[in-house]
């Protein structure tokens, strides 16, 4: 049985929207800015992503820990998430592979969480509303007192979060595969050195990184260009991580100063740094992108990748720079909703005043947001979302083999058969 104790909690949001529910982690307070995450499974997945630092997700599958807790398959060995909210959590978990139950290891972890939440109505006041702050107690159920608390709590926006979950000094990157030699074939001998800045990164990325034939070399957020290019790597990548892109200024000058001297390859808050290296704009989304199953267009093949995302910020792909018509299908106007590109069926191109032509080369299909951009004079690219599956689907695969081609200088290195890709790794 579980040693969680199950005694009433509460949830307020900064707006007054108030929920009475069960306890079901670690007894306490958490403030965070409230979210929802549309998986059906990789709930510890999502946990375990340091791209959640500072947030309390809601899970909008009903029931979450079905499968316990196996820590194989951990992003992190600690969470950074402030809490967590479910409709109805397993306290018996069936699987092999399970350590533990999900209620013991939010316990464990000294996450406070709560259940028997119509997590419906909150997903949907969310959506309507936007992301705000909220507070989860197992100590105080009055909404007068909560209220106030909420009202005195940080926000995250222009907070670095970032430096919260990053390293303190650089290793190199060996993974134990041994927990799926049941799953993938063995990971192919090393062609390239990259360096990749941890601002938050999953383990599911850099293993990806490292199974695209790569020997990868991690290193904290704010470390110099110059160290970088000391290391004499054959690429440079830019992970991802939790909250507000302006802050993490060291990061974002690091990009900037890296930008010819080697090929660049950015995730999620990756992307973002990309962006402002190249004098871009970000801007907080409503209630950001979280689950794995978002579509997103790849305008230069015409295929729709079903993708995994987890962000609450995003680039505004028009401040990159005016748009050259010739190579825009004549047009001469910015679209703020990108989904006019889809529907021309053109890849637009801008003309940006430090890195020359930037391609756009992914559009959300949800909201017609920025979910990726090429740079046509400079060897670099960047996305939005997740291509690790972890959790979601494998669609985006093919932006690690595309990175490696990109380090192998070839052109054409983002021109990849997505369903040959995604399958050539497992048994």
């Amino acid at each position: 049985m579980t040693a969680v104790e199950r005694k009433p909690a509460a949830l307020l949001l900064e707006d007054g929207t108030y929920f009475r529910g069960t306890s079901c982690g670690a007894p306490g307070e958490a403030f965070g800015e409230i979210c929802f995450n549309t998986s059906l499974v990789g709930y510890l997945e999502v946990i375990s992503d340091p791209s959640y630092a500072g947030q309390i997700i809601t899970m909008t599958y009903p029931q979450i820990g079905n499968y316990g807790v196996s820590r194989a398959d951990l992003q992190r060995d600690t969470l950074a998430l402030r809490g967590l909210v479910v409709r109805a959590l397993c306290y018996t978990p069936s699987n092999f592979r399970s350590d533990l139950s999900l209620p013991d290891f939010l316990s464990e972890q000294g996450i406070v969480a709560i259940e028997d939440v119509d997590t419906r109505k909150l997903t949907q006041h969310i959506r309507d509303k936007g992301a705000m702050r909220a507070i989860i107690s197992t100590v105080d159920l009055d909404a007068t007192s909560l209220a106030a608390k909420v009202q005195a709590s940080p926000s995250i926006v222009a907070v670095n979060l970032a430096q919260t979950v990053s390293i303190l000094e650089p290793y190199e990157y060996m993974p134990d595969e041994s927990a799926y030699d049941f799953l993938l074939k063995p990971v192919p001998e090393a062609r390239h050195h990259v360096v990749a800045y941890d601002c938050g990164a999953k383990r599911g990325i850099l293993r990806n990184l490292h199974r695209a034939g790569c020997k990868v070399t991690v290193v904290p957020w704010d470390t110099p260009a110059s160290a970088v290019l000391a290391l004499k790597p054959d690429g440079v990548f830019f992970s991802n991580g939790p909250g507000d892109p302006e802050p993490v200024i060291e990061t974002a000058q690091a990009a900037r100063e890296l930008f010819g001297k080697l090929p660049i390859f950015g995730i999620c808050l990756g992307h973002q740094m990309i962006g402002l290296a190249a004098g871009a704009q970000t801007e907080k989304l409503k209630f950001g992108h979280r689950g794995g199953n978002h579509p997103v267009m790849n305008l230069r093949t015409r295929c729709v990748e079903i993708t995994a995302q987890n962000h609450g910020f995003g680039v505004v792909f028009p401040t990159l720079g005016k748009l050259i018509p010739a190579l825009s299908a004549g047009v001469t106007e910015h679209a703020y909703d990108l989904r006019f590109w889809v529907e021309q069926g053109v890849a637009p191109v801008v003309d940006n005043e430090h890195f020359g032509r930037i391609q756009l080369t992914h559009v959300n299909l949800n909201d017609g947001t920025v979910e990726g951009f090429a740079f046509l004079d400079y060897p670099a690219f960047c996305v939005q979302y997740h291509p690790e599956a972890s959790p979601g689907p494998t669609d985006a695969h093919y932006l690690f083999s595309a990175f490696a081609r990109l380090m192998d200088g070839r052109a054409d290195y983002l021109d990849i058969d997505i369903a040959a890709d995604r399958l050539k790794e497992w048994r």
